[in-house]
């Protein structure tokens, strides 16, 4: 155990420090556990979650088809040519991503929305920065909302063995779907006090217009399959990743018999985030490493110990630990590490375990908005403002995603635990 939690400590400490090459920092930790013999070789497949990997990879497919296609920027359009002044704007606007990024990737809704809310900056001779940054930190809290909508809630799923539907109601009880839309309600309170002075007058002169809607037919078919599997419990355990790649496959086809060109084919293949994918392959070998070497229980042990073994404590402390991590490290490595020790937590208290789980995704999710590099989104946004000559410090971010980020967190806080804690 000593010598495997060295090289797991090391591991994160590297990752963090060197932000640009983590995935390949978790490739070698995974040698060194494969090669030192803290993991057998024959465990390294079955320690791999293929249905996590293809889902993503499918999805991130999906999502550059559909963005090709401009249907999120014409619903943009659509929106803003109905709001009154800025300020209902930038609410509409940080409530669409939101929607939207239930569905797309975080980043991609982003590089999406905010092109708009920069043009009307432009437009009224305003600074953009606000709502871009209230564009960011709503795609960041939505993600958490369905099992497609972020890589930590497909982690999630293959963990707690969850489907699509399950994030909307399962055991009989309302799932984090609705959870996070009253973190949404909350935050987005916090949002329209936020900009209560800014009724400048709004409009649009064009809207986008659509040239071909299959992509928006192939994400809605994906949605549909997901949610038609998980009415099938006995199904094998790559089916959604199977369901995502297959419906990636079925759009390239077809856009590539439409163009009769290539180049849709390859213009997708670079959208795929192979850079994830290695870093979750690995740390899916790294964690099996130091599941075997008795890590994860030990970890488990400590959550226990420090909850004095009461659920309830266990939950916030675990949930809260999440938001303050989440602040400054990438959350997909984090929830990935946390997940089996989460498992690992229920078995030792003897609890259900999705209270834990859930705390664990709300934490971790919506905890990245509270700085500007607690999300890609969010640095992704700040990109692009500075691009613009737009530079934004910590303090002018944290204004609004403090308090955003705070009023989400607390109202899912008490939500989880009401639905799915009491009684545990």
């Amino acid at each position: 155990m000593p010598a495997a939690l060295i090289v797991f400590s090391l591991t994160y400490v590297l990752m963090i420090v060197l932000p640009k090459y983590r995935a390949f920092v978790a490739l070698l930790a995974a040698a060194v556990f494969v090669v030192s013999g803290m993991l057998p070789p024959e465990s390294i497949l079955p320690s791999i979650d293929w249905n996590v990997l293809l889902m993503i990879a499918g999805t991130m497919g999906i999502m550059a088809l559909f963005i090709e296609s401009k249907m999120p920027s014409m619903l943009a359009d659509l929106i803003i040519d109905r709001m009154p002044d800025v300020r209902w704007t930038v609410v509409a606007l940080s409530l669409f991503s939101a929607i939207v990024s239930a569905f797309v990737d975080n980043v991609a809704t982003v590089l999406m929305i905010a092109p708009v809310a920069i043009t009307i900056a432009k437009k009224l001779r305003i600074s953009p920065v606000p709502s871009i940054i209230a564009i960011s930190i709503a795609s960041n809290l939505e993600g958490a909302a369905t099992l497609v909508g972020d890589t930590t809630s497909i982690l999630l799923s293959g963990a707690a063995g969850m489907d699509f539907i399950d994030f909307f109601w399962m055991q009989g009880r309302p799932g984090m779907f609705w959870v996070v839309q009253l973190g949404l309600v909350a935050a987005t309170l916090v949002v329209l006090y936020f900009f209560r002075r800014s009724t400048e007058p709004v409009e649009i002169d064009e809207t986008t217009r659509i040239e071909d809607y299959f992509p928006t037919f192939l994400l809605g078919g994906t949605i549909g399959a997901l949610i038609l599997a998980s009415f099938f419990p006995e199904k094998p355990d790559i089916t959604n990743g199977l369901i995502c790649v297959g419906f990636l496959v079925i759009g390239i086809l077809y856009e590539t018999i439409r163009q009769k060109s290539l180049s849709v084919l390859i213009r997708t293949v670079r959208e795929v985030d192979y850079f994830t994918l290695l870093l979750l392959g690995s740390l899916f070998v790294v964690i099996g490493g130091i599941r075997q070497a008795g890590v994860i229980d030990a970890i488990a042990a400590l959550f226990v110990q420090l909850g004095g073994g009461s659920p309830f404590v266990t939950y916030s402390i675990l949930l809260w630990a999440s938001v303050l991590f989440s602040a400054f490290i990438d959350n997909i490595p984090y929830v990935a590490t946390m997940l089996p020790v989460v498992a690992s937590i229920a078995a030792h208290m003897g609890t259900e375990p999705h209270v834990l789980y859930f705390g664990l995704l709300a934490g971790a999710t919506l905890g990245g908005n509270l700085t500007p590099i607690g999300a890609s989104a969010n640095i992704a946004s700040i990109g692009i403002l500075r691009k613009h000559g737009y530079p934004v410090g910590n303090g002018a971010f944290m204004k609004l995603s403090v308090p955003y980020t705070l009023a989400a967190v607390t109202t899912g806080y008490i939500a989880i635990w009401l639905l799915w804690g009491i009684g545990a």
